[in-house]
């Protein structure tokens, strides 16, 4: 497998998935200050120019959360999905794509200091709604799929982690306790250049 990977992008939640699983790949850097992402190369791999990108023999996956959905089914002796058939899997779906196709829209507007002209029309609603979902989601202890750490922490934790330390929003004291909880994890500490 190869992972085109830059420490500067949302390519950072992918390669703590595959610190996570443990897994052998090979580590693609991709100069995006050089623009090469932009190059005829890469562009056949992504036409939208971004990380991450994940090459596995004839498949090309791109988006994090795709990435991380593959990764965890790849690799199911991992135990960081549900089993298919099981009842968390709609949870754990829920998690995967809430982050990318809600909360982060809705996030992206705001700082930018945008917003939709109708929120009722827009997927992610409004600021609002998407706040008071963080917190209905967030685990109150442990995991997001409860005792088991899963794809879902990586996608959805990882997100929050990202909006907190860039604050996006200010975390309530329960997102802001998941958050460090991730934080404390070996392979989030090695995929963020956090040496202890």
């Amino acid at each position: 497998m190869k992972h085109y990977y830059n420490p500067m992008s949302r390519a950072v939640t992918t390669d703590w998935m595959l610190k996570e699983l443990g897994v052998p790949h090979e580590q693609v850097i991709i100069n995006i200050s050089e623009n090469e992402n932009y190059s005829s190369e890469f562009r056949m791999l992504n036409p939208m120019a971004k990380l991450p990108v994940l090459v596995d023999q004839e498949n090309v996956i791109t988006e994090a959360s795709a990435i991380c959905a593959y990764l965890a089914d790849k690799y199911p002796e991992k135990k960081l999905a549900p089993k298919p058939a099981s009842a968390q899997r709609a949870a754990y779906y829920r998690y995967l794509f809430i982050a990318g196709n809600t909360i982060e829209p809705a996030l992206s507007l705001a700082v930018s200091e945008l917003e939709y002209p109708e929120p009722k029309s827009a997927g992610w609603g409004d600021v609002k709604r998407v706040l008071a979902t963080i917190e209905s989601m967030t685990p109150k202890t442990e995991w997001a799929l409860g005792k088991a750490f899963s794809a879902a922490d990586v996608v959805f934790g990882g997100l929050l982690d990202f909006s907190v330390a860039f604050n996006w929003f200010d975390p309530s004291p329960n997102v802001e306790a998941y958050v460090n909880r991730l934080r404390a994890r070996p392979s989030y500490q090695a995929s963020h250049g956090i040496h202890l």
